[in-house]
């Protein structure tokens, strides 16, 4: 058989292939889509009428609805069409913001038929966001006995787009005796650096200005800036040092508000301002900033509002210390967060017959029932076990044992 031939015959098993797992999918009562994000109300997502085999008459007739997981409703069924259409426009940084594919899942509840098809819709990103930076007036400050070739971190950016459309680059300007680095962090992120390129001499020149530029990978691409103003010092020749590399913590979700959580030390073997250690948050996320506070004297950290298992399980942040002469040490503080059982199971009964015959057989489907529980662990998985299903909340239809 010719090379022409053999890939014929690829291409025809491909969409052999293509075919029975989308007819195995429908067998088994399971949908996928995919749609950007921002869409307006009322944008198409996939005919679920066509998808299903339904019959628009079907569909007004015997009851078809589309139900979603929580309070919001981002999808409903169009009666006169029969399509999946979003109910409101989906932010996927506000649904999704620490994952990387984001799906939404329904199902459609056939309730003339009692059939449940599960639904899932990727909401794929959109380059709707610029990198920023958290201060866009940074400061650093060197001395002048700094040797060439020296590292100093620098504020990162942050991007809540993801792929392409996030953050891909750093440029830095401005001046001769610096030049940009960029590490690649432990989860791939990028870390800018700035590199002493040229010794520093505070009475030629005390200050030097320099903008640090970061962009994404959008076409076109989006960019933020931040200026660094650069304070040349006198002789510093003793760094601080954290008296460990990493520091590591669990406290319950139930820890009082203001409680210390961990306090972090460094020393300085210099004296006067050289040897004055200050503590600051060097990499931070948003909602941590929000969380906890730093104490830039005593290197205490204390907790600003109750934590919430359910919304975050760990916490990582970097901590810096630096003296009077601007040279530091940093430090990794991770925080984890330990489940209470302070959530309560909440059953809700999806679908249910009105009526039933009294000679109706053992195993007669009555009724659509769905349990979900916020908690984790084993209060979470008693609870799920009690009503037969698994903790997750997603079950198909539930069949008596016995009809009374």
């Amino acid at each position: 058989m010719c090379a022409a031939g053999r890939r014929w015959g690829r291409r025809q098993r491909a969409l052999l292939w293509a075919v029975l797992l989308a007819a195995w999918e429908a067998a088994w009562g399971q949908l996928r889509y995919s749609v950007p994000e921002e869409m307006p109300k009322g944008s198409f997502v996939g005919d679920v009428a066509k998808d299903l085999g339904l019959q628009l008459p079907e569909i007004r007739d015997r009851g078809v609805r589309i139900v979603s997981e929580g309070r919001t409703q981002y999808f409903a069924l169009h009666g006169k069409t029969g399509h999946l259409v979003t109910a409101e426009r989906i932010d996927r940084e506000q649904l999704c913001r620490l994952v990387e594919k984001c799906v939404l899942r329904c199902e459609l509840i056939v309730e003339g038929e009692m059939q449940v098809y599960g639904i899932e819709v990727e909401i794929t990103d959109i380059n709707d966001n610029a990198p920023s930076f958290k201060e866009i007036e940074l400061e650093e400050r060197i001395s002048e006995m700094t040797g060439p070739g020296s590292r100093f971190p620098l504020a990162e950016a942050h991007d809540p787009d993801s792929g392409r459309n996030s953050l891909q680059s750093y440029e830095l300007s401005g001046d001769e005796h610096f030049s940009l680095a960029v590490q690649a962090g432990p989860g791939g992120d990028q870390r800018p650096e700035l590199v002493l390129a040229k010794a520093l001499d505070r009475e030629e020149a005390a200050f030097h200005e320099l903008l640090l530029r970061a962009s994404d990978g959008g076409d076109p691409a989006r960019t933020g800036t931040a200026r660094i103003r650069v304070t040349v010092l006198d002789a510093n020749d003793n760094a601080p040092v954290f008296s460990q590399a990493e520091y590591t913590v669990r406290v319950p979700e139930d820890v009082p508000v203001g409680s210390v959580l961990v306090t972090v030390t460094a020393t300085d073997a210099d004296e006067g301002a050289n040897g004055h250690v200050k503590y600051s948050l060097k990499k931070v996320s948003d909602m941590a900033s929000n969380i906890f506070h730093l104490d830039s004297g005593s290197g205490a950290i204390t907790l600003l509002q109750s934590l919430d298992f359910e919304e975050g399980d760990s916490y990582e942040l970097e901590v810096q210390a630096r003296d009077g002469g601007g040279l530091f040490d940093t430090a990794k503080v991770t925080i984890s967060v330990t489940d209470k059982n302070d959530n309560a199971p909440v059953i809700s009964v999806r679908s249910a017959l009105s009526e039933i015959s009294e000679d109706a057989p053992s195993g007669t489907t009555v009724a659509l029932l769905h349990v979900h529980d916020q908690d984790s662990g084993p209060t979470a998985r008693c609870a799920a076990r009690s009503m037969g299903t698994s903790h997750s909340g997603w079950r198909s239809p539930i069949k008596t044992t016995t009809v009374w």
